[in-house]
């Protein structure tokens, strides 16, 4: 029982760093970096409780940077080109075993960063359209 409370533990700490990893590397490049450097901190709060007190502000700059990652078709495009290199890189760690670190988990977790970016692109989109529409109103007004 203790085994596997320890086991548990020591996958969200590893999922979690992975995902904030490539949220700090997404900071610098195009994405939304914050959004995933949030999720890693929310999944790594569940594992070490002191962490919990960084996923407020982070939540607040994620938020206005998810908005801000869907706005241009630029980086809409870098975005979406870093979540197939992250997933051809998960898959690429499983199968190769001359890569350093390789090995299912190493793979898995690329693979689960990619695949939460796409689902936080989706996210940040909806909620940039939800909010246009918002102040534009509706885009086909009733007729008199």
């Amino acid at each position: 029982m203790v085994y596997r409370r320890h086991a548990t533990r020591g996958a969200l700490m590893v999922v979690g760093g992975v995902v904030l990893l490539a949220g700090l590397a997404l900071l610098v490049l195009p994405g939304p970096g914050m959004l995933l450097v949030l999720s890693g901190l929310l999944i790594l709060s569940r594992a070490i409780p002191s962490v919990e007190r960084f996923v407020e502000p982070v939540r607040l700059r994620a938020v206005q940077a998810a908005e801000e990652s869907v706005t241009s078709w630029w980086r809409l495009t870098g975005s979406v080109l870093t979540g197939v290199t992250l997933i051809g890189a998960g898959v690429l760690w499983i199968v190769e075993t001359r890569l350093p670190f390789s090995g299912w988990s190493t793979g898995l977790g690329l693979v689960l960063s990619g695949l939460i970016l796409f689902a936080l692109l989706v996210w940040s989109h909806r909620r940039v359209r939800a909010r246009r529409a918002a102040r534009t109103g509706p885009r086909n007004p009733p007729e008199n």
